[in-house]
């Protein structure tokens, strides 16, 4: 059903898939959904640009019937601001929206705002990468890690399927055969195909950054095993300790304020949790991992920032 009030689109997307949400003046969300994955790496190349495109061309078709766009904000992982006039100008045309009317952010900023309006607390994400971020009151972006798994990332799903690759291939190298007595090897192994080196080799180099960063599901299983793996254990414990690092460096930076926990790897096992805990101060106020809602802030943004 078409609404009679000006609608505010939010948009919340990562390269598996995008959240939109659309509000009223009022704050009041008037529909939602999702579409494909988009990055805002797509706007380097042709082929990113068009499949950007057709992502834009679907959540348009799912928001049209809904009523009048007249302001849009958006999160994407990827952007980093230096494409922000190229990206807006695409969008304002897929959108039919005054690019004017647009405001644009990276997904983990976004994510900043929905657990905190500025300068109130700092975000810890993990997912496939790492990163620890706080919007403060001059609404300035101040991040801790997100360096990506080839640097850094430590405590992210990547960087655990990474961990448990190095431990399980450096006791192949000293006793050969030992991934029958290992419960986490067993896991891995069961994902990349066989217990070969061949097969290991095979699988990662042909993996995405997010197919690897999925074996930390095989670590997570092994650690919650009738007979935990201890490997898998202290892989998840040391990606708490790893997490609360990311933390510990912004509250040195910018002093005591709430931190929210965000993003799959909390869900692996409640020992990362705990670890980033023990690691961190004990009166700070952590809140648990639980959903934040970006695409709905994003909205919320742009009904208050860009709608007339």
């Amino acid at each position: 059903m078409s609404s009679t009030f000006p609608l505010a689109l939010g948009l919340d997307a990562g390269g598996t898939r995008t959240r939109w949400a659309l509000v009223r003046p009022d704050g009041e969300l008037q529909a939602q959904g999702q579409a494909g994955g988009c990055s805002g790496l797509m706007m380097a190349s042709a082929p990113g640009r068009a499949q950007m495109a057709a992502v834009w061309a679907d959540v348009v078709a799912q928001t049209a019937p809904h009523g009048k766009l007249l302001g849009l904000c958006a999160g994407l992982t990827g952007f980093d601001g230096d494409a922000g006039s190229s990206l807006s100008a695409c969008m304002a045309k897929a959108f039919a929206v005054d690019a004017r009317r647009i405001r644009l952010f990276n997904d983990i900023e976004l994510a900043c705002r929905a657990a905190f309006a500025p300068g109130q607390g700092y975000l810890v994400y993990a997912g496939t990468g790492s990163v620890a971020a706080h919007v403060d009151e001059q609404e300035v972006l101040h991040r801790a890690g997100g360096r990506g798994g080839l640097i850094d990332d430590g405590g992210s799903g990547y960087w655990i399927a990474r961990e448990a690759l190095r431990h399980i291939w450096r006791a192949e190298d000293e006793a050969p055969g030992a991934w029958r007595t290992s419960a986490m090897a067993q896991a891995v192994f069961d994902v990349v195909g066989g217990s070969d080196w061949s097969s290991t080799r095979s699988w990662v180099y042909g993996a995405s950054r997010g197919q690897l960063g999925e074996l930390a599901l095989a670590v997570a299983a092994a650690a919650r095993a009738t007979k935990p793996d201890a490997a898998a254990r202290q892989i998840l414990v040391h990606a708490g300790e790893e997490l609360a690092r990311l933390a510990a460096a912004l509250l040195k930076r910018h002093g005591t304020r709430p931190l929210r926990l965000a993003g799959r790897v909390f869900d692996l096992h409640p020992c990362i949790e705990a670890a980033l805990r023990d690691a961190l101060p004990p009166q700070l106020d952590i809140q648990s991992p639980g959903e934040l809602a970006a695409h709905r802030a994003a909205a919320l943004i742009a009904s208050k920032e860009v709608a007339p």
